[in-house]
């Protein structure tokens, strides 16, 4: 049994979120980690439960239900509460945390109180430019993720046409600096001294950080074992080309 009752991912987009939240739900003791609170809009957290916040009469009772439909998806049967916080969400998430539960000192207080006794794990990817490259494929192409056999997982829009944009691309590295410095800053603020794992070190040995990660929670090693990997990289030759000529143009 863990000795956590919930994790909570720190992290940013095209960072091996949803590559780390589904190896961790495949163990199924880990938890169910997802953006559970993606949008910042309440009605859109009841939304994506197949809630409207118009059976809600006051917005009290929408985030007391929004919560318990997030932990319910976010635990399962698996025993612990998972969940994935994007830093462009965090600050909406902790405002309506603080009206839930008023007259607490932290958010960290705040947190527990929601959710129980929690490991934060810190995802960063440090080549911030093959971030940004990758979060504009995405944006561009429509695709986010694709499963290892090459269908698609998750697409959000249709294809457009794949341009180079250095200015795109300066704005992502700007926001992905911005994002790791936030998240510096909370843990230091909340005193939170996060299990910290790279892009890199999860993309090169995946069942290796995973197995780092259900150590930190309690939990077997061996749990990792066997699993199966569940996403693709989506990065190719336009992906490297971007990357070296911004490189190239910036100097960076």
């Amino acid at each position: 049994m863990s000795r956590y009752q919930a994790l909570i991912i720190c992290t940013s987009p095209r960072s091996g979120s949803t590559f780390l939240c589904r190896l961790l739900q495949a163990t199924g003791k880990a938890g169910l980690p997802d953006s559970h609170f993606h949008e910042p809009s309440v009605a859109a957290w009841l939304e994506d439960h197949g809630l409207s916040a118009t059976l809600f009469p006051t917005e009290y009772a929408q985030l007391v239900a929004a919560f318990d439909a997030a932990r319910a998806s976010g635990t399962g049967d698996t025993g612990l509460f998972g969940l994935r916080l994007q830093r462009h969400s965090v600050d909406f998430f902790l405002q309506k945390l603080a009206e839930l539960h008023p007259g607490l000192p932290t958010d960290t207080a705040r947190l527990e109180t929601a959710f129980g006794k929690i490991l934060y794990v810190h995802l960063t990817r440090p080549d911030k430019i093959d971030q940004a490259v990758s979060r504009l494929k995405a944006e561009q192409s429509g695709l986010w993720h694709r499963a290892p056999d090459g269908t698609e997982l998750e697409r959000l829009s249709p294809p457009q046409e794949q341009v180079y944009d250095a200015g795109a691309i300066a704005r992502h590295v700007a926001e992905m600096f911005a994002d790791d410095a936030a998240w510096a800053a909370w843990f230091a603020r909340e005193g939170v001294v996060p299990h910290r794992i790279s892009y890199d070190d999860l993309s090169r040995a995946p069942l290796v950080v995973l197995a780092g990660v259900l150590e930190a929670l309690g939990l077997e090693r061996s749990l990792s074992d066997g699993i199966a990997l569940p996403t693709a990289k989506l990065a190719d030759a336009v992906s490297r080309t971007w990357a070296a000529r911004f490189r190239a143009e910036t100097g960076a």
